[in-house]
């Protein structure tokens, strides 16, 4: 009676995550689809400026089956890893010496401020004049987009290492290079990759900039001809590929943290695990605590 009652109240949990994790999403997107579909067909909007929902996706699979579509998400591609890989780099290194020495820390970072505050749209046209019109500018520019959430994420991870397990270190004569290898990166990493997966996008916004200001190949460079074509469905369906592509290299990044930091999602396992047991507990005893009060209810009533 009792495992049938926790078995059928797990079920429902399920379902419920099930339905507020995938169906809400989905109704709304299909109540957002529906309604942009009526604005257009009643003419509320132009289809100049919004085109219809169906032409978009003709649009996406006609663009889909063309050679030069791949060929410029391969180029936006190859920015925007590029442009983070350089970025990100110099941002852990910079952050981690940052974290180890507190007198670096005060020389930079009154200038990792004022390079965070600086707008990246307005060095763009500076790195063109510097780099030339090839993929340098893009990759230089997407760098410059994503190196703050890694430098401050790394510098915050650092900063909050557990001073007892610092003092424990200590204590045993550890290097510094010993205490950075062995317990500052692995306590900072689960941080560090945060700002990782968000250099990510940020770095693919910075490639798209890049070619919008000058290019000749590229996604941003499609969306740019379309547009001034007056053909906004194969524009929204380059922006629906942009899209996927980032969610593709967010996924990539959301798996090499799953890879590496695999303790802290051990952890996060641990957790819910044991809510999960305490919850089953409870509930096993519920029915048990109430029949128990009957029983001696009845006991008095007898008596």
């Amino acid at each position: 009676m009792i495992p049938s009652e926790t078995g059928k109240s797990t079920l429902g949990r399920e379902r419920g995550v099930l339905t507020q994790r995938v169906f809400l999403p989905l109704i709304l997107l299909v109540v957002l689809i529906f309604a942009w579909d009526l604005v257009v067909r009643f003419g509320v909007v132009s289809e100049f400026i919004l085109p219809a929902p169906a032409d978009v996706v003709l649009s996406f699979i006609s663009l889909g089956g063309s050679a030069f579509l791949w060929e410029n998400a391969w180029v936006t591609t190859y920015e925007t890893v590029g442009g983070f890989l350089l970025g990100s780099t110099l941002a852990f290194a910079i952050a981690v010496i940052s974290g180890m020495s507190p007198l670096f820390n005060h020389m930079v970072s009154p200038y990792m401020i004022a390079f965070q505050v600086t707008p990246r749209v307005a060095i763009a046209p500076i790195l063109i004049a510097w780099l030339g019109f090839g993929p340098e500018p893009k990759i230089a520019l997407a760098a410059a987009i994503c190196f703050f959430p890694v430098y401050i994420n790394t510098l915050t991870g650092i900063q909050s290492v557990d001073s007892e397990s610092l003092d424990l270190y200590r204590s045993l004569r550890a290097s510094r290079w010993q205490t950075l290898r062995q317990l500052v990166l692995p306590s900072t990493l689960p941080v560090t990759f945060a700002g990782l997966k968000t250099a990510m996008t940020f770095a693919l916004i910075g490639a798209i900039v890049g070619e919008f200001v000058s290019a000749q190949e590229g996604m941003g460079v499609l969306i740019k001809q379309f547009s001034f074509q007056l053909n906004t469905p194969a524009a929204f369906a380059v922006l629906l590929y942009l899209t996927l592509l980032g969610l593709a290299l967010y996924l990539v990044m959301e798996w090499i943290d799953y890879r590496l930091v695999f303790w802290e999602h051990d952890r996060r396992l641990d957790r819910k695990t044991a809510s999960y047991q305490q919850g089953r507990r409870r509930k096993d005893t519920q029915p048990r605590n109430l029949s128990n009060g009957a029983h001696q209810s009845n006991n008095m009533e007898v008596t």
